[in-house]
């Protein structure tokens, strides 16, 4: 029991990655309008400014693989947590709006960094049996830093009038990150280095005592011979590698799922979600009293899914999450088509923030961790995560594109996103029937063959 707990504790620490992933990602929705103020921004310095995190976030997917190979798992986490330190205290006081820029790029970098470290760090530390609930912890830790900041602006923001906020409000809501940051460092000391990472390296003896601790009596030695093995097996460079059939298939179907868990609709949600509630005719407050609801459900489903990942399996949850993200989309943009939109649009909104919360927020990482052979996890995972972001950028640009084109808006009465969103969620629901294998209770080191047998069939 009490390895049990200490396994716990090391996955709740690394995830404070997340949970700094989800609040760097959302706090800038509570700041932006004061900030465009104070700045006197155009509408493209205002998109900037929210999407200036995200060249961050591919500068440091980029960067992750070399990162965590050359200096570890560890310490790649603890330089994210710097770097999101900096970043509180750069964009809580910036002299101009290119300083503030310069930071959230810095920010952004750490993001990048925690998005494809932490998930591989706790998926290359724990159980098998163990894993897939484990490294959901690292969503519920983005969600939670989603809610808690949502709640964060919101109680900073009632400090003060408005003059308070247009000069000081928003300062505070970037500082506030500082917090966490400084939890998520003194928490790193306390945990120890993958013990994939230390055989890598060829420390063999703490890679035993790491897998000694946290696997069951008489397996970590197995699991030690599956490693070296799967290690030494490696002959070529990793790039080279990659290019392998079974490598290359497993490559193929990480990007997948990133790409899908980006396009099916959920960052314009979050991203805008105010502004969508209010287009469609509610109130400023009730907008945000909204946007909260939306953040509750994500992170109540979110634990339910890692209640059930390891024990329905991974591909269920697909199943399901993709058909209620389709279902309920397409009902709110018929609804929008319609114009009978402010009746249908919270509730289906809820249904699909469930949905996702339950299925392809969590379960994609859980997947992303576990899918790639030894030989490639670092670099293959890094790319997915890389492509991500890429994705990830092109919804957050598109989708006020898609809102704002006068002639969508008049042929579609501001349904047009709903209705591709909708058709992008059946387009995962088949890629995840069609290409997705089950890792349920699958060792780590049992993906190579996984990939295999996948080609042969």
């Amino acid at each position: 029991m009490e390895g049990n707990g200490n396994l716990r504790f090391i996955a709740l620490s690394a995830a404070i990655g997340g949970l700094l992933f989800g609040y760097d990602t959302a706090v800038i929705s509570g700041a932006i309008g004061n900030l465009t103020k104070y700045f006197d921004l155009s509408p493209l310095q205002t998109g900037w400014a929210i999407s200036s995190a995200l060249v961050g976030c591919l500068l440091g997917a980029f960067v992750s693989d070399y990162c965590s190979t050359k200096f570890g798992r560890r310490m790649c986490m603890a330089i994210a947590a710097v770097l999101f330190l900096a970043c509180s205290i750069g964009t809580a006081l910036p002299e101009s709006f290119t300083v503030f820029i310069i930071f959230r790029i810095i920010g952004g970098v750490g993001v990048g960094l925690a998005s494809m470290v932490v998930p591989m760090y706790i998926a290359e530390i724990a159980p098998a049996e163990k894993r897939g609930g484990l490294v959901a912890y690292n969503q519920l830790a983005i969600v939670i830093g989603i809610v808690v900041v949502y709640f964060v602006n919101y109680f900073i923001a009632l400090q003060g009038d408005d003059e308070w906020n247009l000069n000081l409000g928003w300062r505070w809501m970037f500082g506030s990150e500082l917090i966490p940051s400084v939890l998520y460092m003194a928490l790193i000391i306390f945990i120890p280095e993958s013990p994939r990472w230390l055989l890598m390296k060829g420390r063999r003896e703490q890679a035993m005592k790491v897998l000694e601790k946290y696997n069951p009596v008489g397996r970590a030695q197995t699991v030690y011979k599956e490693i070296e093995a799967s290690l030494g097996e490696k002959t070529a460079t990793d790039w080279k590698l990659l290019f392998h059939p079974s490598f290359r298939l497993a490559l193929l179907v990480g990007i997948g799922l990133s790409v899908f868990q980006q396009i099916t609709g959920i960052n314009a949600i979050l991203y805008y979600a105010p502004e969508i509630f209010k287009s469609f005719g509610s109130s400023a407050d009730a907008s945000l009293l909204e946007t909260s609801m939306l953040g509750v459900i994500n992170l109540i489903f979110t634990i339910f899914s890692i209640y059930l990942v390891d024990r329905i399996g991974r591909k269920p949850l697909l199943y399901i999450g993709s058909s209620g993200m389709f279902l309920s989309l397409a009902i709110v943009g018929a609804a929008a088509y319609y114009e009978m939109v402010s009746t249908w649009l919270l509730p289906f909104l809820l249904l699909f923030m469930a949905s996702f919360s339950i299925s392809w927020g969590p379960v994609v990482w859980v997947l992303l961790s576990e899918i790639f052979p030894n030989r490639v996890r670092s670099l293959a995972l890094a790319i997915a995560v890389f492509i991500q972001w890429i994705a990830n950028f092109a919804v957050s640009q598109t989708f006020p594109l898609m809102t704002g084109d006068k002639w969508l808006n008049e042929e579609f009465h501001g349904a047009f996103p709903f209705i591709l969103f909708a058709f992008l969620c059946l387009l995962a629901l088949i890629f995840v029937w069609k290409f997705v294998p089950e890792t349920k209770s699958r060792t780590l080191e049992e993906m190579d063959d996984m990939w295999k047998n996948e080609l042969v069939k």
